[in-house]
């Protein structure tokens, strides 16, 4: 399977609710590698890195995402080597 590293810019109520680690678990169940973190404007943006059926999953549900959440998310290649090795939450 080829690799694919997309990074995603999500909006809506996703600071303060616990979305950071939720995104953390779920990329760590899949084995993806990359991060998450809270932006100034009130998004999160996250890098995912992995093979890429898997990285579609965690698209499908950053989308979804915890409850209410989630207003849009917003999709674009990114450059593997800008994720690190498993997964992190950034400040």
């Amino acid at each position: 399977d080829e690799e694919r590293t997309e990074l995603i810019r999500v909006t809506g109520r996703v600071q303060g609710v616990g979305f950071r680690a939720w995104t953390r678990r779920e990329a760590q169940v899949l084995g993806l590698s990359g991060w998450v973190r809270n932006e100034a404007d009130g998004a999160v943006t996250v890098l995912v890195s992995g093979p890429a059926d898997t990285v579609a999953r965690m698209i499908g549900l950053i989308e979804r995402g915890p409850a209410g959440a989630v207003d849009s998310v917003e999709v674009r290649t990114a450059d593997a080597g800008d994720a690190p090795a498993g997964f992190e939450v950034r400040r």
